[in-house]
């Protein structure tokens, strides 16, 4: 199981580079940078890459729509090149919000798009032919009659330094989920309750994976939360951390969206905190925070964050070895990171 975290786009870049670098040494295997609507992560991962030696990192995610299919791939190949083959493409379609109103591209097809975004991309990597493209959401070259009618099949100039770049899928949705455990690399869920998931996605990842093509590795499955470690970790002072949740928490499954629609509070529904989903969105919807953050359940919190002794956080640890998480992702809390890491990394190993 590899460990791994996300540099927020919040601000404080360089401080984060330079504890991932500290991070790097003390264990931790791979870092995602994230985008929204925020700087751009491809730029960042170039300053990562130039900082480490071998941490693998990831975009967490590059919406499919603000780049051109040929532009992803160009983009994740030199991504690679220049960390030396430690990249991963992570894409995801983000939402109407942000792709209608920043971006000003219609919000159209998500699932259909990320497929064929994927597929182009392993093809222009490959360089077996020229690029040509014809599908619903990607057309290259151009048909005739759009267009100059000057367009031309190309391959890319350089070789990519690997044609079989990872790509990881944040999906959500089930069909997404379905087509992410048939065809992607690795999956970055959200909001997963290793004791839980199966009641949100066991279906859609167990049709995927039967799809999955036997040549293609076992999907990969990014999972996690907060992690402190410490023997005085319990009652109040454990639900202190997990309290600092409460507010991202509220946000996503009450103002992430209308009532009806809203992906993550329909992840809250699933998990069976149907309650807590109508209170949360109304509180939030209403305008009260505070108390939409009161109303996030407090037994998701414990069981998707690591805080607690080092007994329990091995515990915890199996509970999402047995889930099938690959990748532990984590956000330390508290003074000392570096020795968090340290700690993770050694009950891990143990687990």
């Amino acid at each position: 199981m590899k460990l791994s975290m996300m540099i927020n786009y919040a601000g404080g870049f360089q401080q984060a580079v330079q504890q991932v670098v500290e991070l790097e040494k003390a264990g931790l295997d791979q870092v995602f940078v994230a985008e929204a609507y925020s700087f751009d992560a491809v730029s960042q991962v170039g300053y990562l890459a130039a900082k480490t030696e071998r941490v693998e990192i990831g975009t967490g995610i590059l919406n499919v729509y603000s780049r051109t299919a040929a532009l992803m791939a160009m983009t994740a190949a030199g991504c690679d090149y220049i960390s030396g083959g430690r990249f991963i493409l992570g894409l995801g379609a983000s939402g109407a919000q942000v792709i209608e109103g920043f971006h000003g591209v219609p919000f159209d097809k998500p699932m259909v798009r990320i497929k064929e975004y994927i597929e182009a991309c392993r093809m222009i990597w490959k360089r077996e032919e020229p690029f040509n493209f014809q599908g619903q959401t990607v057309r290259a070259p151009l048909p005739q009659g759009q267009g100059t009618g000057l367009g031309k099949a190309l391959k890319i100039i350089n070789h990519p330094l690997r044609s079989d770049i990872p790509i990881w899928w944040a999906s959500l949705k089930d069909r997404s989920v379905e087509a992410t455990a048939e065809i992607a690399d690795g999956w970055l869920p959200i909001m997963f309750i290793p004791d839980k998931f199966e009641q949100v996605w066991g279906k859609a990842l167990k049709a995927g994976t039967a799809k999955r093509d036997p040549a293609r590795k076992q999907l990969d499955i990014a999972a996690g939360g907060m992690v402190a470690i410490g023997e005085d970790l319990v009652g109040a002072k454990q639900t202190a951390i997990l309290d600092l949740a409460r507010a991202n928490m509220a946000l996503y499954v009450g103002g992430m969206g209308a009532r009806g629609k809203n992906f993550y509070n329909d992840i809250c529904r699933g998990y069976g905190y149907e309650k807590e989903a109508v209170d949360v969105q109304n509180l939030y919807l209403d305008g009260h925070k505070a108390e939409a953050a009161a109303a996030v359940p407090a037994e998701w919190l414990e069981l998707s964050h690591l805080v607690g002794p080092r007994s329990y956080i091995k515990e915890r640890v199996g509970v999402f070895k047995q889930a099938g998480v690959t990748v532990l992702s984590v956000n330390p809390v508290g003074p000392d990171a570096v020795k968090t890491i340290e700690t993770l990394r050694e009950i891990v190993d143990e687990t």
